[in-house]
């Protein structure tokens, strides 16, 4: 899983009408993996079904040159604070550890 890179910097998570506290919204952390070569991606979102779809479409630069992805783990985080040092930690050794061990133990919670 060495191949896991940046995730974009826009988040493609819908606002609800009204909202002023953006820290509010409940953020998600997800891991994709590419059906071509099998690589793995992290990024996080407020809109996860959304967000695949727009990996799916070529929207983000790097993600468009390894379509197909299918979603295979993802969890919430709360604020985009906490995503982002989830998202950090499944980029470190030690995340990418835990979610090889996961994954091939057949166990992903996604």
């Amino acid at each position: 899983m060495d191949s896991i890179s940046d995730s974009d910097s826009e988040d493609a998570g819908s606002i609800p009408a009204g909202t002023t506290n953006l820290s509010i919204l409940n953020w998600f952390v997800y891991v994709l993996q590419s059906e071509i070569d099998s690589t793995f991606y992290v990024g996080m979102s407020q809109d996860v079904k959304k967000r695949l779809i727009e990996h799916n479409s070529g929207k983000s630069k790097y993600t468009s040159g390894h379509r197909p992805w299918k979603l295979i783990y993802f969890e919430e985080a709360g604020t985009s604070t906490d995503a982002r040092k989830r998202e950090k930690y499944f980029k470190s050794a030690a995340g990418k550890k835990y979610l090889h061990k996961i994954i091939d133990a057949g166990s992903l919670p996604a």
